[in-house]
């Protein structure tokens, strides 16, 4: 999309039920559809069918250094290559308006391949508050696609990325939260081929409730000769 073009958007009531209303939306710009998504709500009802998984054991977020901490301690080490130190420079000059602590941050300085899993803590900057539930799942949605797709690559560092864009985005809300709260992104990887990847991830709130479930799939062109080493 172009941000400098106002967006049209195209709503279609799909289904209206008592319980659930689906809708239609198409994202509108220079007469051409951008985005299109598919949106349902239900009503709020009890249920004694219920269960969860059980959020992954890990240091709280006040324990771990910020993304930025991280790439910082990184561009320290003097034999880092330079092309390496420009990229994480123009990372670091992003105005990126998440906090993100990673759980197990990958070495950066090795091409070693590793699980297609990662853990982050993360939430949203500043102050969002007690408001429409609404707001805090689309702040959410912006969440979870940060860094989302690169699960996927974890056990292909070798390769240099070439592109890398997602094709389909779902998320499904379970529980109220607050996106400017610290929540535990699970991420991980189930497959990978034919220069596409899938990757889910479950959004956890502190207390241990699973508050949203994502999946997306995307694509992955890298370049077929290996990468150098980065030191």
């Amino acid at each position: 999309g172009d941000p400098k073009v106002p967006v049209l958007y195209k709503v279609e009531r799909t289904r209206t039920g008592k319980s659930f209303s689906v809708r239609s939306v198409k994202a509108i710009q220079h007469g051409k559809p951008i985005f299109t998504c598919q949106v349902s709500f239900q009503l709020s009802q009890g249920s004694p069918v219920q269960h969860q998984f059980t959020m992954p054991a890990v240091p709280p977020p006040e324990e771990l250094l910020t993304q930025e901490e991280l790439i910082q301690k990184f561009l320290q080490n003097p034999n880092l290559a330079e092309r390496y130190r420009k990229h994480l420079n123009k990372i670091q000059a992003e105005d990126v308006p998440i906090d993100i602590k990673p759980v197990n941050p990958p070495d950066i300085c090795s091409l070693e391949p590793q699980e297609p899993k990662q853990l982050f803590w993360v939430r949203a900057r500043g102050y969002i508050g007690e408001t429409d539930m609404k707001v805090h799942c689309c702040v959410a949605a912006y969440i979870s696609d940060y860094a989302f797709l690169g699960t996927a690559l974890l056990p292909h560092r070798q390769y240099h990325i070439k592109f890398m864009v997602s094709l389909d985005h779902s998320m499904w809300f379970h529980a109220p939260f607050r996106a400017d709260h610290w929540m535990l992104y699970e991420c991980e990887s189930p497959w990978a081929g034919g220069c596409r990847g899938l990757v889910q991830g479950r959004l956890w709130r502190r207390d241990g409730v699973l508050a949203v479930t994502c999946a997306q799939e995307g694509v992955l062109r890298v370049e077929q000769t290996p990468n150098q080493s980065k030191l």
